[in-house]
């Protein structure tokens, strides 16, 4: 059972690895570029770029060059270290994640180049996926590296959700928000996204640098102000000119730019969820999706699977229950682990004893906190093969020590760098 479930998301991880979403998305038939049912006339542009940000641009990247070939006249793409590959017409820059650091500003520096240079006669494809509001890196005249490190480090350990962290890091950057499509413009935009966020909203995966932004400088200084953010003065004093009008807000979707601006969602949960259910399948498991919106605290999203399970409880044949989404935990110890890892630990001292269960939890980038396991998979047996042991899984849960818990007792999933993200996957499979 442990083993099917590992095959069921494998499949679901496969089926968002980004050239094969560029693949399944773009074709060019004679002089026409095809992005899903629109049409672009490639005869039209003097010059075709290409700009990526995020873990898996390097991989929509190569993909890209594949299909466009001698058609792309240059670009430059700023991913996470590791997540690069080699590239014949595109330049690219490894840089820090989730925490900027000078590589991520001299690349962004590079992108925001080549999008002020185009000309009205060019097209410009932008190749956005997670990971991109931290790589693709800058800071308020006045301000430094180590105010927006600060300021990172700040947004994600304050309880703040994505898109609060993100109404923030707009306002405090010249590129993000819509920023790089106003960049762009008057050259043709085309962006293909990858979503790594709940409700794939597009102006909040990673802080929607070629999407009109919804939100405001007052927007971003309420969660400032309700979280008690204790920003350096260069970056509070930046929001405050904003609010008084001194510095522009972000473009909206009233703006003639974005008359110029495609974007696509080409990848998100729910299509690794589909390939997932296919394969559940075609092993032999009557599949259910029942959501790609998991999110909130670990123990509360324990406590809804557990719900569903016991809902499926009646059905006597082989079961497969797929969830996805992005839960948060606590960490409350000087542990090692994730919240994949420790939301699989959790619901194994749930179902301990329970026949014919198994359940995975794994995140599609093959990172689960700041660990080499994407997650881990339990099943009924695992409490008990950790008392032959003498491990007390509270202990562990109670120092979010998951990870050194199936180190000890088996259950990692391992996939390494994936270069892609759509976010964690949930596999239970029931045999009635």
């Amino acid at each position: 059972m442990k083993q099917r479930a590992e095959q069921i998301f494998l499949a679901g991880v496969q089926s968002v690895l980004p050239d094969r979403l560029i693949r399944n998305s773009l074709k060019i038939g004679d002089s026409t570029l095809f992005v899903n049912e629109k049409r672009f006339n490639l005869s039209d542009f003097e010059n075709v770029f290409v700009l990526g940000m995020g873990k898996a641009s390097a991989l929509m990247a190569k993909e890209i060059e594949n299909i466009f070939g001698e058609r792309i006249t240059g670009g430059h793409v700023v991913t996470k270290y590791g997540h690069g590959t080699e590239l014949q017409r595109i330049s690219l820059t490894e840089a820090g994640h989730p925490i900027p650091d000078a590589n991520g500003i001299a690349g962004t520096k590079k992108i925001f180049e080549i999008a002020r240079n185009a000309t009205q006669n060019d097209l410009v494809s932008c190749l956005i996926s997670g990971g991109a509001s931290a790589l693709l890196a800058d800071f308020p005249s006045g301000a430094s590296l180590d105010d927006l490190k600060r300021t990172n480090e700040l947004l994600v350990t304050c309880g703040a959700d994505i898109h609060e962290i993100n109404m923030v890091r707009k306002h405090l950057s010249h590129v993000k928000g819509g920023q790089l499509a106003q960049a762009i413009y008057p050259a043709t935009t085309i962006g293909l996204i990858l979503s790594d966020v709940v409700g794939d909203k597009l102006d909040v995966i990673a802080s929607g640098p070629t999407v009109a932004d919804t939100s405001t400088f007052a927007d971003a200084m309420s969660v400032v102000e309700k979280y008690k953010l204790p920003l350096s003065a260069p970056m509070a004093r930046y929001l405050e000119r904003g609010l008084s009008g001194d510095v522009p807000e972000t473009p909206k979707s009233s703006d003639k730019i974005f008359g110029r601006v495609h974007n696509f969602l080409i990848g998100s949960n729910r299509i690794a969820l589909q390939a997932a259910a296919e394969k559940a399948g075609n092993i032999g498991f009557k599949s259910h999706i029942i959501t790609d919106t998991l999110q909130g605290d670990v123990l509360d999203v324990a406590e809804y699977i557990l719900r569903i399970i016991q809902n499926f409880q009646q059905e006597r044949k082989p079961l497969c229950l797929l969830f996805g989404g992005e839960p948060t935990v606590h960490v409350s110890g000087k542990g090692l682990g994730g919240r994949n890892q420790h939301l699989a630990l959790y619901l194994a001292t749930r179902i301990s004893g329970r026949q014919n269960i198994a359940i995975l939890c794994a995140g599609t980038d093959g990172t689960d906190g700041p660990t080499d396991a994407a997650g881990a998979v339990i099943d009924n047996e695992t409490v008990a093969d950790a008392a032959k042991k003498n491990i007390e899984p509270q202990i562990f849960l109670q120092n979010s020590d998951s990870y050194r818990f199936f180190q000890r007792v088996g259950g990692h999933i391992i996939t390494g760098n994936t270069r892609t993200n759509v976010m964690d996957m949930v596999v239970v499979l029931m045999n009635n």
